[in-house]
């Protein structure tokens, strides 16, 4: 127990900064008791996974279509995208199934080759992603520089940032239109290996606050927060069990003693720390908890983490941290592809306090779910009236009274098999 309030108070004084390394043969005394938990499956979050997994596709497809000299693709161009659109059907029916957004035409040499160009629906939605792109962009430069902090060499390569462009909320053309406006912020730079990264220019303090420590800041209960800052009270991760769980005593026992842990923010250095301690369990689910809340939809897939396990010091099968704290994050198996989820980004089926973005989505999710309606009847059964803007560019349906929420006939949980074993055999 001394040797544990030693490290709670060389990790908790703001007078004794995490950068100070401990020594590796400092290992910590392991205290906290290993439950075994099962897996329990959320109908509301798969849902959701579910119905992006066709948002995020129908958007990148456009994006390609934009980027395309003839502002148009044929079906041999997209032929082989299907395992990158993260689709389980071919590409080719997925645009005919929502003609609000992609026009199917002809090849003016090759009568038999299907083409698809933008409808003018989905340049207008386009036209309105652009502008909130430009109005938070110091946002999402922000939350970029966050991520790139995080990481042990302060330089994020490309081809791991490209995975991550959707959830991070970055514009498609980012290289040329955003990083070039903050050279102090950001710069791109030759990695090992000559791999072409974004690294952080500038580090600024205010920016190497995590998002936990934000929420406490912003909390009613500021006197608690004052006492982290003094070393004498632990920052806790809020936490919503699944049914059944929240009444064990032993898992209550369990997380209190987590809890009680000293919190490592993300942003400092852990190389000092022993990697089989529970200081570091609780460090690797800080950082889990800060990537998933710098995403604009509080969720990722675990492939798109595991990229990054390096960077960011992560255990070799850190998934199973996803499993072990179920009160904090969630994973779903849907659409043939693992994805861990923030469970205090969603209530009632919506994230909470979204970003404009995920606004403007919620609005391309609408009207492919106009054309998925009338596919049967052709896009031209569609009426004036249906599919279309008004002038805040917010969709209009007079006809469908239909609400899109997620009702509570969502948000049961039920038991299942465990899944921890299996996440870390495909790890």
């Amino acid at each position: 127990m001394n040797l544990r309030r030693t490290l709670s108070s060389v990790f908790s004084n703001p007078n004794s900064p995490y950068q100070t390394p401990l020594p590796h043969n400092l290992r910590q005394w392991r205290s906290i008791t290993k439950v075994r938990l099962k897996w329990v499956k959320n109908r509301g979050l798969d849902h959701i996974i579910d119905r992006e997994t066709d948002l995020k596709a129908a958007c990148l497809l456009k994006d390609a279509i934009k980027r395309s000299p003839t502002q148009f693709l044929t079906a041999k161009t997209f032929s082989e995208w299907q395992k990158h659109l993260g689709l389980t059907i071919p590409v080719l029916r997925f645009m005919r199934r929502y003609p609000t957004l992609f026009q199917e035409f002809p090849h003016s040499r090759y009568p038999s080759l299907p083409c698809f160009r933008l409808t003018d629906t989905a340049l207008q939605l386009d036209s309105l992603e652009q502008s909130v792109h430009q109005a938070s962009e110091a946002d999402t430069v922000d939350r970029l520089c966050r991520v790139i902090m995080m990481m042990k060499s302060k330089m994020l390569p490309f081809k791991s940032l490209h995975p991550l462009k959707w959830d991070l909320g970055l514009p498609d053309n980012l290289i040329a239109s955003m990083i070039p406006k903050y050279p102090d912020l950001l710069k791109v730079v030759r990695g090992e290996n000559g791999v072409q990264c974004l690294a952080i220019g500038e580090w600024r303090e205010e920016m190497g606050v995590s998002e936990l420590q934000r929420r406490h800041q912003r909390d009613e209960l500021r006197d608690g927060y004052r006492k982290f800052k003094r070393g004498r009270a632990a920052l806790a991760f809020p936490m919503s069990f699944p049914r059944g769980y929240g009444a064990q005593k032993k898992v209550k026992a369990w997380m209190d003693e987590f809890q009680k842990l000293p919190y490592i923010s993300p942003y400092e250095d852990s190389s000092g720390i022993d990697p089989e301690s529970d200081l570091m369990e609780k460090r690797v689910v800080g950082v889990l908890h800060e990537i998933l809340s710098l995403t604009i939809h509080k969720k990722t897939k675990r492939n798109y983490l595991r990229a990054l396990r390096e960077e960011l010091n992560l255990p070799h099968r850190f998934t199973r941290i996803f499993t072990r704290y179920p009160g904090i994050f969630y994973l779903s198996l849907k659409c043939k592809t693992t994805t861990v989820a923030l469970r205090e980004g969603y209530q009632r089926g919506k994230v909470v306090n979204p970003h404009p973005l995920v606004n403007i989505r919620e609005k391309y999710y609408y009207v492919m779910r106009t054309g998925l309606l009338y596919r049967g009847k052709g896009v031209d059964f569609i009426s004036d009236k249906n599919c279309v803007l008004d002038d805040g560019g917010n969709v209009v349906d007079e006809d469908s009274d239909e609400e899109l929420e997620m009702g509570d006939e969502y948000c049961e949980d039920d038991t299942s098999s465990d899944v921890g074993e299996e996440s870390d055999e495909e790890e």
